[in-house]
């Protein structure tokens, strides 16, 4: 769960825009839209949610391993950093 009010907000933002695209997804099924149409506003979606995952799993990483590392905090910060890129490049 995202640690700190602005990263909540964040989240809840985006989880959000998540809820119209299902709304959208729904409302396209149920009028027949064309095959394509709804390939790609799956693929948004999809996105979209891999999206909320990264964001959490930053904040995550930040609050449980950015404090609690035993390094100098200019060299904790880019570790967390380098781990956030790895988490990133996985999720794309």
């Amino acid at each position: 769960m995202p640690y700190t009010e602005k990263e909540k907000k964040r989240v809840l933002a985006r989880v959000r825009r998540v809820k119209g695209q299902l709304n959208a997804l729904e409302t396209a099924l149920e009028e027949g839209t064309e095959c394509s149409s709804v390939l790609q506003q799956i693929a948004a979606i999809r996105g979209a949610v891999t999206g909320v995952m990264r964001q959490v799993l930053e904040s995550h990483v930040r609050e449980t391993f950015g404090s609690a590392a035993e390094l100098p905090p200019g060299e904790r910060d880019e570790a967390v950093e380098d781990l956030n890129d790895l988490i990133r490049s996985y999720l794309k």
